[in-house]
Protein backbone atom coordinates (compact mmCIF):
# COMPACT_ATOMS: atom_id res chain seq x y z
CA UNK A 1 0.00 0.00 0.00
CA UNK A 2 1.04 3.33 -1.06
CA UNK A 3 2.12 5.43 1.64
CA UNK A 4 0.35 8.79 2.28
CA UNK A 5 1.69 12.02 1.91
CA UNK A 6 1.25 15.29 3.44
CA UNK A 7 2.83 19.00 3.06
CA UNK A 8 2.99 22.51 3.22
CA UNK A 9 3.79 24.37 -0.45
CA UNK A 10 3.98 28.29 -0.54
CA UNK A 11 3.30 30.01 -4.19
CA UNK A 12 5.51 32.93 -4.27
CA UNK A 13 6.05 35.66 -7.30
CA UNK A 14 5.42 39.10 -8.21
CA UNK A 15 1.74 40.47 -8.26
CA UNK A 16 -0.56 39.64 -10.95
CA UNK A 17 1.14 36.38 -12.05
CA UNK A 18 -2.07 34.49 -11.26
CA UNK A 19 -0.92 32.91 -8.26
CA UNK A 20 -4.66 33.34 -7.14
CA UNK A 21 -6.22 31.65 -10.31
CA UNK A 22 -3.45 28.85 -9.77
CA UNK A 23 -5.11 27.91 -6.23
CA UNK A 24 -8.56 28.05 -6.81
CA UNK A 25 -7.68 26.06 -10.49
CA UNK A 26 -6.53 22.84 -7.94
CA UNK A 27 -9.13 23.53 -5.37
CA UNK A 28 -12.16 23.48 -8.28
CA UNK A 29 -13.75 26.63 -5.95
CA UNK A 30 -12.69 29.95 -5.24
CA UNK A 31 -10.58 30.24 -2.04
CA UNK A 32 -8.49 33.44 -2.83
CA UNK A 33 -9.79 36.37 -4.85
CA UNK A 34 -8.63 37.44 -8.30
CA UNK A 35 -8.27 40.76 -9.97
CA UNK A 36 -6.57 42.50 -12.22
CA UNK A 37 -4.67 44.85 -9.71
CA UNK A 38 -1.56 44.27 -8.36
CA UNK A 39 -1.19 43.40 -4.94
CA UNK A 40 -5.03 41.75 -4.92
CA UNK A 41 -3.77 39.05 -2.14
CA UNK A 42 -3.07 40.70 1.24
CA UNK A 43 -3.14 37.94 3.90
CA UNK A 44 -1.68 34.34 3.46
CA UNK A 45 -4.70 32.08 2.14
CA UNK A 46 -4.41 28.34 2.73
CA UNK A 47 -6.07 25.96 0.40
CA UNK A 48 -6.12 22.42 0.89
CA UNK A 49 -6.20 19.70 -1.63
CA UNK A 50 -6.60 16.27 -0.69
CA UNK A 51 -6.24 13.23 -2.81
CA UNK A 52 -6.30 9.25 -2.07
CA UNK A 53 -2.69 9.34 -1.67
CA UNK A 54 -1.74 12.75 -0.40
CA UNK A 55 -2.67 16.12 0.77
CA UNK A 56 -1.00 19.40 -0.22
CA UNK A 57 -2.03 22.30 1.71
CA UNK A 58 -1.08 25.50 -0.62
CA UNK A 59 -0.51 29.04 0.94
CA UNK A 60 -1.07 31.64 -1.33
CA UNK A 61 1.14 34.88 -0.54
CA UNK A 62 0.75 38.57 -1.32
CA UNK A 63 2.46 39.06 -4.61
CA UNK A 64 6.50 40.80 -3.42
CA UNK A 65 6.57 44.20 -3.66
CA UNK A 66 8.03 47.61 -2.34
CA UNK A 67 6.10 48.36 0.56
CA UNK A 68 5.16 52.03 0.77
CA UNK A 69 3.05 51.87 3.94
CA UNK A 70 2.07 49.41 7.14
CA UNK A 71 -0.05 47.12 5.54
CA UNK A 72 2.57 46.98 2.67
CA UNK A 73 5.51 46.29 5.47
CA UNK A 74 2.82 42.79 6.43
CA UNK A 75 2.11 41.50 3.88
CA UNK A 76 5.99 41.41 2.98
CA UNK A 77 6.78 39.64 6.14
CA UNK A 78 3.68 37.35 5.82
CA UNK A 79 5.02 35.91 2.59
CA UNK A 80 8.81 35.79 3.73
CA UNK A 81 8.14 33.95 6.50
CA UNK A 82 5.61 31.80 4.51
CA UNK A 83 8.74 30.48 2.51
CA UNK A 84 10.67 28.97 6.31
CA UNK A 85 7.58 26.27 7.05
CA UNK A 86 6.90 24.73 3.84
CA UNK A 87 8.35 21.64 1.89
CA UNK A 88 8.18 23.02 -1.32
CA UNK A 89 8.09 26.29 -3.10
CA UNK A 90 6.64 27.95 -6.20
CA UNK A 91 8.16 30.18 -8.27
CA UNK A 92 5.58 31.59 -10.05
CA UNK A 93 6.40 33.67 -13.08
CA UNK A 94 4.47 35.26 -16.02
CA UNK A 95 5.83 34.11 -19.14
CA UNK A 96 4.64 37.23 -21.26
CA UNK A 97 6.62 39.59 -18.96
CA UNK A 98 10.24 40.06 -19.08
CA UNK A 99 12.46 39.32 -15.75
CA UNK A 100 11.79 42.18 -13.67
CA UNK A 101 13.18 43.76 -10.36
CA UNK A 102 10.36 41.85 -8.71
CA UNK A 103 12.07 38.59 -10.01
CA UNK A 104 15.46 39.00 -9.79
CA UNK A 105 14.27 40.09 -5.96
CA UNK A 106 12.63 36.78 -5.29
CA UNK A 107 15.37 34.41 -6.19
CA UNK A 108 17.75 36.21 -4.12
CA UNK A 109 15.52 35.46 -1.91
CA UNK A 110 15.63 31.45 -2.90
CA UNK A 111 19.12 31.53 -3.36
CA UNK A 112 19.66 30.33 0.22
CA UNK A 113 16.62 28.01 0.42
CA UNK A 114 17.23 24.81 1.56
CA UNK A 115 13.45 23.82 0.80
CA UNK A 116 12.72 22.78 -3.01
CA UNK A 117 11.89 25.77 -5.51
CA UNK A 118 9.60 24.90 -9.00
CA UNK A 119 9.70 27.27 -11.64
CA UNK A 120 6.17 27.41 -12.71
CA UNK A 121 5.99 29.56 -16.12
CA UNK A 122 2.35 30.08 -16.02
CA UNK A 123 0.30 31.92 -18.92
CA UNK A 124 1.54 29.83 -21.70
CA UNK A 125 -2.08 29.93 -23.84
CA UNK A 126 -1.20 33.56 -24.05
CA UNK A 127 2.35 32.85 -26.18
CA UNK A 128 3.56 30.74 -29.02
CA UNK A 129 4.98 26.91 -27.93
CA UNK A 130 8.46 28.02 -30.12
CA UNK A 131 8.33 30.97 -27.56
CA UNK A 132 8.37 28.76 -24.31
CA UNK A 133 11.63 27.17 -24.91
CA UNK A 134 13.14 30.36 -24.70
CA UNK A 135 11.80 31.99 -21.26
CA UNK A 136 12.73 28.85 -19.83
CA UNK A 137 16.45 29.22 -21.01
CA UNK A 138 15.95 32.65 -19.43
CA UNK A 139 15.44 31.60 -15.85
CA UNK A 140 16.90 28.16 -15.69
CA UNK A 141 20.87 29.33 -14.82
CA UNK A 142 19.62 31.65 -12.32
CA UNK A 143 18.57 29.24 -9.58
CA UNK A 144 19.34 25.44 -9.33
CA UNK A 145 15.18 24.47 -9.71
CA UNK A 146 13.65 21.22 -8.70
CA UNK A 147 11.55 21.35 -11.65
CA UNK A 148 10.19 23.72 -14.38
CA UNK A 149 6.46 22.97 -14.79
CA UNK A 150 4.82 25.70 -17.69
CA UNK A 151 0.95 25.76 -16.71
CA UNK A 152 -2.16 27.94 -17.85
CA UNK A 153 -3.54 28.51 -14.30
CA UNK A 154 -6.66 30.06 -15.77
CA UNK A 155 -7.24 27.33 -18.91
CA UNK A 156 -6.03 24.29 -16.18
CA UNK A 157 -3.10 23.39 -19.13
CA UNK A 158 -0.39 21.08 -17.21
CA UNK A 159 -1.99 22.18 -13.99
CA UNK A 160 -2.71 18.30 -12.91
CA UNK A 161 0.63 17.36 -14.10
CA UNK A 162 2.29 19.73 -11.67
CA UNK A 163 0.50 18.74 -8.64
CA UNK A 164 1.60 15.35 -9.65
CA UNK A 165 5.07 16.34 -9.51
CA UNK A 166 4.52 18.08 -6.32
CA UNK A 167 2.98 15.26 -4.52
CA UNK A 168 6.57 13.46 -5.37
CA UNK A 169 8.31 15.77 -2.88
CA UNK A 170 5.86 15.91 0.20
CA UNK A 171 7.46 13.50 2.59
CA UNK A 172 4.98 11.00 4.39
CA UNK A 173 2.45 12.53 7.11
CA UNK A 174 -0.80 12.83 8.15
CA UNK A 175 -4.16 14.49 6.57
CA UNK A 176 -4.21 17.31 8.43
CA UNK A 177 -7.33 18.41 7.55
CA UNK A 178 -10.67 16.51 6.39
CA UNK A 179 -10.92 15.28 3.19
CA UNK A 180 -13.53 17.43 2.34
CA UNK A 181 -11.86 21.10 3.69
CA UNK A 182 -10.49 23.51 0.92
CA UNK A 183 -9.37 26.12 3.41
CA UNK A 184 -7.95 26.51 7.07
CA UNK A 185 -9.74 29.83 7.03
CA UNK A 186 -13.10 30.58 8.48
CA UNK A 187 -15.78 31.41 6.09
CA UNK A 188 -16.34 35.45 7.20
CA UNK A 189 -12.97 35.98 5.94
CA UNK A 190 -13.70 34.79 2.25
CA UNK A 191 -17.00 36.30 2.45
CA UNK A 192 -14.91 39.46 3.45
CA UNK A 193 -12.75 38.95 1.04
CA UNK A 194 -15.07 37.76 -2.11
CA UNK A 195 -16.70 41.33 -0.96
CA UNK A 196 -13.39 42.86 -1.50
CA UNK A 197 -12.92 41.42 -5.29
CA UNK A 198 -15.92 42.87 -6.62
CA UNK A 199 -15.07 45.95 -5.32
CA UNK A 200 -11.63 45.74 -6.87
CA UNK A 201 -13.48 44.33 -10.48
CA UNK A 202 -15.95 47.42 -10.24
CA UNK A 203 -13.84 50.50 -9.09
CA UNK A 204 -11.18 52.57 -10.56
CA UNK A 205 -7.44 52.91 -10.47
CA UNK A 206 -7.54 55.20 -7.34
CA UNK A 207 -9.33 53.37 -4.80
CA UNK A 208 -8.47 49.36 -5.24
CA UNK A 209 -5.31 49.47 -2.80
CA UNK A 210 -7.41 51.46 -0.27
CA UNK A 211 -10.18 49.06 -0.04
CA UNK A 212 -10.06 47.03 3.00
CA UNK A 213 -13.45 44.88 4.42
CA UNK A 214 -14.38 43.80 7.80
CA UNK A 215 -18.00 41.41 7.93
CA UNK A 216 -19.72 42.67 11.00
CA UNK A 217 -21.78 40.16 11.14
CA UNK A 218 -22.79 36.48 9.97
CA UNK A 219 -25.83 34.58 11.08
CA UNK A 220 -27.86 31.95 10.17
CA UNK A 221 -31.45 32.78 10.44
CA UNK A 222 -33.35 29.73 9.15
CA UNK A 223 -31.92 26.58 7.49
CA UNK A 224 -32.02 27.87 4.34
CA UNK A 225 -30.80 31.48 4.84
CA UNK A 226 -27.43 33.25 5.69
CA UNK A 227 -27.50 37.33 6.63
CA UNK A 228 -24.15 38.68 6.44
CA UNK A 229 -23.47 42.31 7.14
CA UNK A 230 -20.18 44.05 6.05
CA UNK A 231 -18.76 47.47 5.96
CA UNK A 232 -16.08 48.04 3.12
CA UNK A 233 -13.75 50.87 4.47
CA UNK A 234 -11.99 53.25 2.11
CA UNK A 235 -9.49 56.32 2.61
CA UNK A 236 -10.77 59.04 1.85
CA UNK A 237 -14.60 60.96 1.46
CA UNK A 238 -13.82 60.65 -2.24
CA UNK A 239 -13.37 57.18 -2.80
CA UNK A 240 -16.94 56.89 -0.68
CA UNK A 241 -18.63 58.54 -3.03
CA UNK A 242 -17.14 56.66 -5.95
CA UNK A 243 -17.76 53.06 -4.05
CA UNK A 244 -20.88 53.87 -3.37
CA UNK A 245 -21.77 55.83 -6.92
CA UNK A 246 -24.64 57.96 -7.98
CA UNK A 247 -27.80 56.90 -6.15
CA UNK A 248 -26.43 53.79 -4.96
CA UNK A 249 -25.80 51.84 -8.26
CA UNK A 250 -22.12 51.08 -7.31
CA UNK A 251 -22.38 49.33 -3.70
CA UNK A 252 -25.40 47.50 -4.71
CA UNK A 253 -23.84 46.03 -7.94
CA UNK A 254 -20.99 45.33 -5.38
CA UNK A 255 -23.34 43.52 -3.54
CA UNK A 256 -25.16 41.40 -5.99
CA UNK A 257 -22.12 40.11 -7.64
CA UNK A 258 -20.56 39.29 -3.98
CA UNK A 259 -23.89 37.59 -2.88
CA UNK A 260 -23.83 35.38 -5.91
CA UNK A 261 -20.94 34.27 -4.81
CA UNK A 262 -21.15 33.70 -1.19
CA UNK A 263 -24.29 31.67 -1.83
CA UNK A 264 -22.25 29.74 -3.77
CA UNK A 265 -19.63 29.33 -1.09
CA UNK A 266 -22.02 28.54 1.62
CA UNK A 267 -24.96 26.69 0.17
CA UNK A 268 -27.28 28.85 0.97
CA UNK A 269 -29.37 31.80 0.28
CA UNK A 270 -27.73 34.98 1.44
CA UNK A 271 -29.23 38.75 2.46
CA UNK A 272 -26.01 40.99 1.93
CA UNK A 273 -26.23 44.34 3.66
CA UNK A 274 -23.22 46.78 2.83
CA UNK A 275 -21.35 49.80 4.15
CA UNK A 276 -19.41 52.05 3.23
CA UNK A 277 -17.32 54.00 5.50
CA UNK A 278 -14.01 56.56 5.68
CA UNK A 279 -10.99 55.52 7.68
CA UNK A 280 -8.66 57.85 6.86
CA UNK A 281 -5.06 56.48 6.18
CA UNK A 282 -6.01 52.94 7.79
CA UNK A 283 -2.84 51.00 5.94
CA UNK A 284 -0.68 53.12 8.52
CA UNK A 285 -2.46 52.33 11.23
CA UNK A 286 -1.46 48.56 12.49
CA UNK A 287 -4.37 48.58 15.13
CA UNK A 288 -7.17 49.19 12.60
CA UNK A 289 -5.17 46.82 10.15
CA UNK A 290 -5.38 44.18 12.96
CA UNK A 291 -9.26 45.00 13.73
CA UNK A 292 -10.34 44.18 9.74
CA UNK A 293 -7.94 40.53 10.19
CA UNK A 294 -4.99 41.01 8.95
CA UNK A 295 -3.13 39.57 11.99
CA UNK A 296 0.29 38.77 11.59
CA UNK A 297 1.04 36.85 14.95
CA UNK A 298 -1.16 34.33 13.35
CA UNK A 299 1.77 33.69 10.89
Amino acid sequence: MTAFKSGFVAIIGRPNVGKSTFMNRVLGQKVAIMSDKAQTTRNKVQGVLTTDDAQIIFIDTPGIHKPKHVLGDYMMKVAKNTLREVDAILFMVNVEESIGRGDEFIIEMLKNSKTPVFLVLNKIDLIHPDELISEIEKYKDLLPFAEIVPISALQGNNVETLVNVISGYLPEGPMYYPKDQISDHPEHFIVAELIREKALHLTSQEIPHAIGVNVEKMLREDDDKVKVEATIYVERDSQKGIVIGKQGKMLKEIGIRARQDIERLLGSKVYLELWVKVQKDWRNKPNFIRQIGYREDEY
